[in-house]
Order: structure tokens, then sequence, then C-alpha cells
């Protein structure tokens, strides 16, 4: 690749050799230490590529081995500018192209966040934007110490901050405490604990409970209802003589598990539009500076019934050098309704299909199902499938503590005393 470069920068031409004897003219090359590439016989000779320094030296090798040398084709950069000389305009605009891109390198034109879930970009952005940094500001006053500092006194929960520029980006690569939420921290701030029970969010059989804090009320094969407490956040205080005298309050935690029930039902129409796309189609190329939009032509109210799409690019080169324009194409593709009917065989697919998707997001949520007995029914005019799952799950929510006071029963005891 660099040497094809540098041959494209000097310049090469291609010749092709006849005559008598072409094989001395090559040993003679050889011998003279011109280098030459890319042969190939032609006819009754060869094609090859050699150096414009090379070819000013081919005469008395020519005439030595009695061979023709014929110019076949120049390239490379010094035959470029030959052939485009008597255009200023065009070595003008590749000057203002280059000290245009010298000019737009020492801004920042984007600022890429990573690492934040928490946060989004927006948030952050913004934040930065109010302290004084945002896309369009030179290189020269970022302040990337500043920014880690300012970022990580805003926000309590990112640990870690840097901050580095690379080409016309600013990276800001953060890095959160995942072990925290905004609720915890602010049940944290205010020092309170709040009690909580565990109670069942559906009617089912326990199958398996594992206690961690709390007083389990259910055990494994009972029958609950939704509502039941399943674990009690309040822990009864009993002194020797078994009597209650307090209560101790904490937030109840166990993994629960139970059978459970769902109905399933799902149904479709036969009948059922299909679009239909008849070719006409309207475009509107657009270029977006910051948040300015220029559009050429409209595709608004173009069809009665339409599909818009669009492709938007951002102007620069390679992944850190942007510029602050982007330009692309909005296309708005015409289209009709046309009146079609499923077959037996195609409605029994797409609700299989639906009860499969909708097994598997129950599975993404932890939910086994044991089995079930749904089934596909068809009419004239519709298609249902419906039936029971019997699923083993966790049934816990929290709901929020009773607190119970103890009455403190106080006796008076009169003493006697004989006259």
């Amino acid at each position: 690749m660099i040497r094809s470069f540098i041959r494209y920068l000097k310049g090469f031409v291609k010749i092709r050799v006849e005559g008598y004897s072409p094989e001395r003219f090559l040993n003679l090359c050889s011998y003279h230490g011109i280098y030459i590439w890319g042969l190939s016989p032609s006819g009754n000779g060869y094609e090859m590529y050699l150096s414009i320094k090379d070819f000013r030296k081919l005469k008395p090798l020519v005439r030595k081995s009695h061979v023709r040398v014929s110019l076949c084709g120049r390239q490379g950069f010094p035959f470029f500018l030959a052939r485009y000389r008597k255009r200023k305009l065009l070595f003008a605009g590749i000057l203002l192209c280059a000290v245009l891109l010298k000019v737009y390198s020492l801004f920042i034109w984007d600022i890429h966040f990573e690492g934040n879930r928490r946060w989004p970009d927006e948030t952050l952005a913004d934040f930065l934007a109010s302290d004084g940094v945002s896309a369009g500001m030179l290189k020269s006053r970022v302040d990337c110490p500043g920014i880690v500092k300012d970022i990580r006194k805003a926000y309590n929960d990112i640990v870690w901050v840097s901050a580095s520029i690379d080409g016309s980006r600013l990276k800001i690569q953060v890095k959160e405490n995942e072990d925290t939420f905004p609720e915890e921290d602010a049940a944290e701030a205010s020092g309170e604990e709040k009690p909580t029970d565990l109670v069942a969010s559906k009617d089912g059989v326990i199958t398996r409970i594992v206690t961690r804090a709390g007083v389990p009320q259910v055990h494994e094969g009972d029958e609950v209802k939704k509502g039941d407490i399943l674990v009690l956040g309040r822990v009864d205080v009993i002194n020797d003589s078994q009597e209650v005298t307090g209560y101790q309050y904490l937030q109840a935690d166990a993994d629960i598990f139970a059978d459970t029930q769902m109905e399933y039902s799902d149904t479709m129409s036969l009948a059922y539009q299909e679009k239909v796309y008849d070719g006409k189609k309207k475009y509107q190329p657009f270029l977006r500076i910051f948040d300015w939009t220029i559009s050429a032509g409209s595709i608004k109210n173009g069809y009665k019934q339409s599909e818009i799409s669009t492709w938007e690019t951002r102007a620069g080169m390679g992944e850190n050098f942007r510029l602050p324009f982007s330009f692309g194409m909005k296309t708005a593709k015409s289209y009709s309704f046309k009146e079609k009917t499923y077959t037996e065989e195609e409605i029994r697919e797409k609700l299989s299909l639906n009860f499969k998707r909708f097994c598997e997001d129950l599975e993404e949520k932890g939910i086994q199902i044991r089995t079930n007995d749904v089934k596909i029914h068809v009419d004239k005019t519709s298609a249902a499938a419906s039936g029971t799952l019997w699923l083993n799950e966790r049934i816990t929510e929290e709901a929020d503590t009773e607190i119970l006071t103890i009455e403190r029963k106080e006796t008076d005891e009169s003493v006697g005393t004989d006259d």
C-alpha cells in the first residue's frame, strides 16, 4: 500500500516492448538496476510499468537491444497536475477544502458519552452546557480535569470519570455505582427503614420458600390467595414468661415460588389488509447544520397513503473527526391496501408464533411453564388460541407492615397497718 502510494506521487508509465529480442532488453534493465513491475506478455512483446526516472534511462538500452518501445499510458500525481494545470478553480477548491478542514479540526463538534446507564446522554449534555461545555467550542478552551471534577461533584453515584479529546470529539467515560439506586439513596439519606411484609401477588400453591428476614407465615404445600401475608416484617419480643413485651420491625426478604394458573387468549380475524406498493416514490434531500435543517422539495401530502423512511449521515472522516453538519434523504413510498384472507394453515402458524413469543417473554421474566392446554379454533371469520397455562413463579410483592402497640397495665398496691 505504501509503495503504491509513493509510486503514485512520483508518477509512472506503462510501456510496450517489441522487436528482435525483448528478452535481451529485460536482461539489460536488470543489469542497469532499472526496476520494472507488472510484466505481462502482449503479442510479440511485453508490457510493463516503470518509474519516470527509469524511463528516461531507456534510450541506450533500446538502441543496444534493437527493440521498439511505445508508451501506453501515464499515471500518477505529476500527470494529474499537468492534465488539470489550467483548471485553477479545481486547485483553489482543494486548497480551500484543506484550509476548512484545518479550521474545523480546531473545534469540538461532538460530545460522546460511554458507560452511563442511569443518567441519559441528554441529561449529562445539558449539565455540561450549563457549565459552558458544548459542541462548537474551541479545543483549547476544553478543561478536561475540570469536567471530571464537575461531574464527580454533581453526581454522587458516578464513581469514576474520564474526559479526553479524540479528533473533533470530546469523549466522556463514566463508571456508575451499580450497588445503589436513587430510591435507596433517598432512604439512606432520611435514615429510616420502612418495615414491609411480603404478600402473595396472586393465588397459588407454595412450592419453595427461602426466608432471609422476617417471620414466615406459610409453608411448602400451603394454598394461598392474592393478598395473603407470606412473610411478616414484624418480630415479637417475648420475655421469660412468654409474654409479648414489644415488636421489632424490619423489611421482610424471601424467595417464594408457587404453582399458579394463567388463562391465555389470542384472537385474529381471517380477513386482513395487505400493503401493495405501486412503485411511486418522492424524495426530499436535506442538509442539517447544528439545529438548522435545509431541505429541497417536500414529501408532505404527496400521496393519499405513504410510507416515509429516512437515512442520515454525519459528515466527517473516521470515528473521531466529526464535522458540524450532516446530510440525508427522506423517501415517501406510495401504497394502497388490498383485502386478503388467511388460509387455515397461515392463521394457525401466526397464532402459534404469537403463543411461542408469549411463552418466551414469560421465561425471560423467570417464570417456568410446567404445562398448558392451549388449543387453536378456527371458524368462518376468525380464529382464536385459548387455554390454561400452569406456571411456577415468584409470587411476592411488598406491603406496609401493620404497626402494633403494647398497652401496659399499671396496678396500684395499697399497704395496710394495724393500729
